[in-house]
């Protein structure tokens, strides 16, 4: 890796710890703690931070992930490994991560009502933003 840029933890102190306080929050919800590093993951691979996939892989591993799940992470569409919920969850990460080209369209968003309450949406869509926001701090600032 290459030597981070600037101190941006230290530099925005209060900045920092709003993203650390949303981070907290979400480990509160009701989606669960692997479904979040599992979007965190996903995400992570599409705008690839090293810093935050081995971070996230590592939770996961910890947690328990199946093998398979990560094998087939970037395949998930395809693959017979993942939940409606979780691939819900996948869908709209990959649409968020991605707005500027799709929009979040409403078919994507609808099967999302089906498998979360609407508070859990809005927690997926906090976790989402979130981890974009990190991804581009550690890409940005060279972590």
């Amino acid at each position: 890796m290459s030597q981070l840029r600037l101190p941006y933890a230290k530099l925005s102190p209060e900045a920092y710890q709003g993203f650390l306080m949303v981070n907290k929050a979400l480990g509160n919800s009701t989606l669960g703690q692997q479904l979040i590093e599992l979007v965190n993951l996903r995400v992570s691979q599409i705008n690839g931070c090293a810093f935050c996939l081995e971070m996230h892989a590592a939770a996961l591993r910890a947690g328990g992930l199946a093998e398979v799940k990560f094998d087939s992470l970037a395949g998930w569409r395809v693959s017979s490994h993942f939940s409606e919920r979780e691939r819900a969850a996948l869908a709209w990460a990959e649409s968020l991560t991605h707005i500027a080209a799709t929009g979040a369209p409403d078919e994507v968003f609808e099967p999302l009502k089906s498998q979360f309450t609407d508070g859990e949406i809005a927690d997926l869509t906090f976790a989402v933003a979130l981890i974009n926001g990190f991804n581009r701090l550690a890409i940005g600032m060279r972590q």
